[in-house]
C-alpha cells in the first residue's frame, strides 16, 4: 500500500490528468474520478502503464452519493488521504438572457457543490494525515474568471469566485489541523475544455497543463509553515 494517497476529480484529461501523473511520479496511490467511464478508465490505464497505482471511480461528481462512493472506495483501497484535488469543472457560456436552468444547475453542482461535498466526506481522513505530518493538501481548481468576472462566462466565473472564497474559509477553519488549501486560478490552459477559443488564441500561446502540475508539486513540497491560498496563472500579454 502506498505511503501517500490522493484523490483527483476530473482526472481523465487536461489539468487533472497532469496533476495525477505528477502525484504518481511522487509515489502517491491515486484515485481518479470523472463522469465518463470509458474516458476515465482509458486515462487510468495509461497511468497504470507508467507504473502508478491507480483506482478509477466514474460518476456524476455533483451527486452526493457518487462523492460518498468515491471517498469510500478510495479509503478501502488506500486507507489514507494526503492530497485531495477538486479539479472537476464545467464551463458553459451564455448571455444572461439565454442562461438555461439546466446549464446553471450543472455548473453549480460540478464547480461548487462537488468540492464542498468532497471536503465534508474527506475531512476525517485529511485530519489523520494532518495530525501525522501537518501537510494534508487540498487543491481546488478555480479560474482567473473567478478573480475578475467575465461576460458570457458569468455563471462559470461566479462558481469559481465562490470556490476561491470557500478555499480561504477552509484555510481559516482547517489550517491549524495541518490541512492546507490552495485555489488554482489559471487563464486559458491548452486542454479540451478550451477548444472553443482556440480560433482566437492558438494552443501554443496557452498555459500548459504541466505548468499547473508543477505549481501543485511546489505547494505539496512546501513546509507545513507555508500556506499558498491562491495561485493565478496568466499569459504574458494578459497581466493581472
Amino acid at each position: 500500500m502506498a505511503e501517500r494517497a490522493a484523490i483527483v476529480t476530473g482526472g481523465s484529461s487536461g489539468i487533472g490528468l497532469a496533476i495525477a501523473r505528477m502525484l504518481g511520479q511522487e509515489g502517491y496511490g491515486i484515485t481518479l474520478a470523472a463522469r465518463r467511464p470509458d474516458k476515465l478508465e482509458a486515462a487510468a490505464e495509461v497511468l497504470r502503464g507508467e507504473g502508478f497505482d491507480v483506482l478509477s471511480v466514474a460518476g456524476d461528481l455533483g451527486d452526493e452519493d457518487v462523492v460518498k462512493r468515491v471517498v469510500a472506495e478510495h479509503e478501502e483501497r488506500f486507507g489514507r488521504l494526503d492530497v485531495l484535488v477538486n479539479n472537476a469543472g464545467v464551463g458553459i457560456g451564455a448571455n444572461v438572457a439565454d442562461i438555461s436552468t439546466k446549464h446553471l444547475d450543472l455548473q453549480l453542482a460540478t464547480n461548487l457543490r462537488s468540492p464542498i461535498l468532497f471536503y465534508r466526506e474527506c475531512v476525517a481522513l485529511l485530519r489523520v494525515a494532518g495530525a501525522e505530518h501537518r501537510k494534508a493538501i487540498v487543491i481546488n481548481t478555480a479560474s482567473i474568471a473567478g478573480r475578475t468576472g467575465e461576460a458570457w462566462l458569468s455563471v462559470y466565473g461566479a462558481t469559481k469566485a465562490a470556490l476561491i472564497s470557500f478555499t480561504i474559509g477552509m484555510n481559516k477553519e482547517l489550517a491549524k489541523e495541518g490541512i492546507k488549501s490552495t485555489a488554482l486560478c489559471p487563464a486559458f490552459v491548452d486542454t479540451p475544455m478550451t477548444d472553443f477559443v482556440k480560433g482566437q488564441i492558438p494552443a501554443d500561446d496557452m498555459i500548459r497543463d504541466t505548468d499547473i502540475a508543477i505549481a501543485v508539486k511546489a505547494v505539496i513540497d512546501m513546509s507545513p509553515a507555508c500556506i499558498v491560498p491562491e495561485i493565478p496563472f496568466v499569459r504574458p500579454d494578459e497581466g493581472l
